[in-house]
Parts: C-alpha cells; structure tokens; sequence
C-alpha cells in the first residue's frame, strides 16, 4: 500500500517528507530499519521520534487483517463457493470458486461471461445476507437495471437488499484499479466494517492490460503480473474469490503461415503467461440458439452455452457442462452430446 493512500490518517507533509527518502509504501516504511534510523533519514524538525512511532503503528494498524473470533467463524456458512444453482453447471464450479482462489473466465463476445459471473454474484448475495462483492467495471457497461430485474425472481428474505451489497466501482486504467483495490484494502482492514466482502469481480482485464503488452518491452507484463499478484494476495489474505474477465484472441500456430491456420480456433487473450497468474480459467462457448420461433421478434431470446475448466490447479480439467441464458438468466439443460 503507497504511505499517500493514508493521508490524513497520517499528515501530508510527514509523507511527503518519507517519499523523499525513497520510503514510499507501508513495506519500506515497516522494514526499512527501526523507527530511529528511519528518523534520521528524515530532514531535520520534520517530526519527532514518538510521533514517527505513532504514524508507523497507524500503518501497522492499516495493513493488519481484522482479528476474528473462532465462534463467528463456526457462524460462516459451509456453502462459501459462489454456485449458480444448477445442479449441472455447479458440478464444475464446486471446489473452483472456493474463497482464496483467483479465476480467469475467457470466452468470445456473447459467450456469456458477465452474464455468467452476475448470476454467480447475485445468487450468493440473496443467499448470504451478510456478504458483499465488489465488482470493478473497467468499460463503463455494468447495468443495475439488468441485476435488478434478475433478482425480481428470487423468492428469498435477501433478495430485497442483494443490490444493495454489490459494489460497483468504475477503473478504466491500471492506476484506477489499483486505487480501487486500496480502498477495498482499508475497508477490509477496519474492525468496523460490517460486511463481509466474499469476492472481486474485474469485469474486463483485457482493456486495461491489452495496450500495456509490447514484444519490445516488459514493463507491460511487468504491470500485468505485479496486478495479478495484488489481486492473488486479496484472495489468500482476506479469503474470498477473485474472478477476471478475459476477452479471447485467435490461436497463433507455432509455424508462422501454415496451413493449419483457422481464425475461428480461440484462445484466452493476454498471452499465454497469463494463465499461469490465476488457480484456473473457465472457458465460455456460444453453442446455438434454442429461442422458440414464436419469441423470435419478442426480444426473448434463449441461448445454449458451454462452459469449460479450461485449465486448473484446482480442480479436474477439461470437464464442461452446458446450460442457457434466457433474457440475462441462466437455465439448467440436459448435456450437450
């Protein structure tokens, strides 16, 4: 965590001062010497050697996880994975989306990758009346109005108030994530908080790492994977789930114009190095409309998809399961032959 996220908890100027002595985030400030040798690497009269003490502590403080009682922790429900509720699809989301685990869901345009993770999302949250989710839009395009209308068909007590506990926060750049994730950070490090947030949705990471990537340079890979690692240490320090939405990219063969090139083969994007920053990618496939002819010009549409354990640490790979979206609501069906 940069020290300039804890202004004012700690003054402007004090961090200014530390910053200038190359002192920058809590780690440099926490292991860069005892609290008398960082003093005198300070400018003179900047502060005093209790106050720096006290300003280090309030970092301690900061970055510390929440203590928490074993009694509550009995309290937690055991059903902590975030299912869909098809007795079909969650055959290969069980033990996937376990909190601590970092997901990447990749599939083509209309493959049904948001409308996937929203049904996850909001099915937790009707279910789970003292959970949270932040999800992180980083192309402007996150509709409440879909949420609600998908929660219009939960019977449940948590249904009302489900929206109420999704998040939704705007980051179209890196630096923007990243500030995101700070606040989540505080938030989730204060003993006040009420809610406990269960998982992150970044909805996509191709726009914001994409233009970073060059095959001149490593300083784009460099900042996709020291984002990765951030998002990794949010699953596995305040255990909940981190899903990413990945957009796909055509298969490059090893061979450079073969002639067994075929632009309709996909792959998740980002390069290949990326999936070795997440526990598992699920791959969504568009597999044909099933919309009855009637309901064709109504809007109604009714759409198959499959979904892959593309590659996992986790879990058993190469298994999928089918099922539909009908109007942003996902549908149960028989195994796709």
């Amino acid at each position: 965590m940069r020290l300039a996220a804890c202004v004012p908890t700690i003054p402007a100027h004090i961090v200014a001062s530390l910053e200038t002595c190359g002192i920058r985030t809590d780690a440099d400030l926490l292991f860069s010497g005892s609290t008398l040798e960082i003093l005198r690497r300070l400018p003179a009269g900047t502060t005093t050697l209790r106050e720096l003490a006290r300003f280090t502590a309030l970092v301690e403080n900061l970055v510390s996880a929440p203590g928490q009682c074993a009694a509550d922790l009995l309290k937690e429900p055991e059903d902590a994975d975030f299912l869909s509720g098809l007795p079909q699809l969650d055959e290969i989301l069980n033990g996937l989306t376990t909190p601590g685990r970092l997901v990447e869901v990749s599939g083509d345009k209309g493959s049904g990758k948001t409308s996937l993770l929203l049904h996850l999302v909001l099915h937790h949250l009707v279910h789970h009346t003292q959970s949270s989710v932040l999800w992180i839009d980083t192309k402007g395009d996150f509709s409440a109005l879909r949420a609600a209308e998908i929660l219009e068909l939960y019977d449940a007590p948590g249904a009302p108030l489900a929206l109420e506990r999704l998040q939704v926060s705007v980051a179209f750049e890196v630096d923007a994530l990243h500030e995101v994730l700070e606040e989540l950070r505080l938030s989730l490090s204060s003993s006040a908080a009420h809610l406990r947030t269960r998982a992150i949705v970044v909805d996509t990471v191709t726009p914001l790492f994409g233009p970073l990537l060059s095959p001149v340079s490593s300083q784009g890979h460099a900042i996709m994977t020291s984002s990765m690692r951030q998002l990794r240490a949010f699953a596995e320090f305040f255990s909940l789930t981190v899903f990413v939405v990945n957009d796909s990219a055509a298969f490059t063969p090893f061979v450079p114009g073969s002639v067994s090139n075929n632009p309709n083969i996909r792959k998740p994007a980002l390069g290949p190095s990326f999936s070795f920053l997440t526990d598992a990618t699920l791959w969504l496939a568009l597999y044909g409309d099933d919309t009855d002819p009637h309901e064709r010009d109504t809007g109604a549409g009714c759409t198959k998809h499959l979904a892959q354990v593309y590659r996992s640490k986790v879990t058993v790979s190469q298994v999928w399961r089918a099922f539909k979206i009908r109007q942003g609501v996902l549908l149960d069906c028989e195994q796709v032959p």
